[in-house]
């Protein structure tokens, strides 16, 4: 055996580090069977609707599943009303 097929047979061999095995994912039970939805805003729009939350004692995905709605509903589709 050459010195290149001892190289090529031991980064064939996959070493104990890639070998652990992936770790579970835990998701609440209220995130199964869902899909986030994001995207990307100016800070100020992001501080506003945090405090909107807090002061309407809700949550942030409350209140953007409120605000889908509206979108849906504006252009003439069925609400979802996801909370």
């Amino acid at each position: 055996m050459s010195r290149f097929d001892a190289i090529r047979t031991e980064r064939s061999r996959p070493s104990a580090a890639t070998v652990q095995p992936a770790p579970t994912a835990r998701r609440t039970p209220a995130r199964i069977g869902k899909k986030a939805v994001s995207g990307y805003f100016s800070p100020d729009l992001s501080r506003a609707i945090h405090l909107l939350a807090v002061e309407q004692n809700t949550s942030l995905q409350a209140l953007l599943g409120e605000a889908l709605d509206d979108l849906l509903r504006k252009y003439g589709k069925h609400p979802f009303g996801e909370r």
